[in-house]
């Protein structure tokens, strides 16, 4: 069985993300760009993805979707690459923990906000993220605690997260604050994350984007 790394995304989409994922673990891919509409709902990809959307991947005979699995998924199948504490280190929890409440609480809370839902008080038990002021108290926390989430070294769940304060803070989905500014600034210099830029912000003034 072929272990090709296959890369399904369009380079305005979570697949940024992805892409810089990709470009930390260091290992060969290649890219499948897919237009948004009927480009991503073609029966080929749709037995990549159900919902045709991107981003999602191929390693050979695994098919993964959802960016934060992506991440994690890349994380473990290239351990050489150093970007998950190994199992049984302590660290592993704090990794899962801030890789999945930005894939969780963060998300939600952020699309919540765009949508213009505001969940009354006395239901906020009913959504997984209490309160947007919440959400963004956690993650000053989080991010002002030290110089990375998961033990002091650069991890998916860095990456992962980063990449939502980023956007956030970009498109006013998630106020700026100076804990989250500093943190950002230490991501979006790595040479992985500006190579991924230069990739994609190349494609999307290369072609026309539907």
């Amino acid at each position: 069985m072929s272990d090709e790394l296959v890369f399904y995304t369009h380079p305005m989409s979570r697949g940024r993300i992805v892409r810089w994922m990709l470009e930390e673990v260091g290992a060969p891919y290649r890219t499948e760009l897919l237009t948004y509409g009927a480009g991503m709902k073609e029966s080929a990809f749709r037995a990549v993805n159900p919902l045709g959307k991107v981003p999602a991947l191929r390693h050979g005979g695994v098919a993964v979707t959802e960016t934060a699995a992506i991440c994690a998924y890349l994380a473990d199948a290239f351990p050489e690459a150093g970007l998950a504490p190994a199992p049984g280190d302590p660290q592993r929890g704090a990794y899962y923990r801030w890789l999945f409440f930005a894939a969780g609480p963060v998300e939600a809370a952020v699309t919540d906000r765009a949508l213009g839902v505001v969940v009354p008080e006395e239901r906020r038990r009913m959504v997984g993220y209490g309160s947007m002021a919440e959400v963004l108290d956690a993650l000053e926390a989080a991010v002002s605690a030290g110089e990375y989430l998961a033990g002091g070294r650069f991890s998916a769940a860095d990456l992962y997260l980063g990449s939502h304060l980023m956007w956030g803070m970009q498109f006013g989905g998630i106020e700026r604050r100076p804990a989250y500014e500093t943190y950002v600034a230490r991501l979006a210099g790595r040479p992985a994350a500006v190579r991924a830029r230069e990739i994609d912000d190349r494609l999307i003034a290369d072609r026309p984007q539907p």
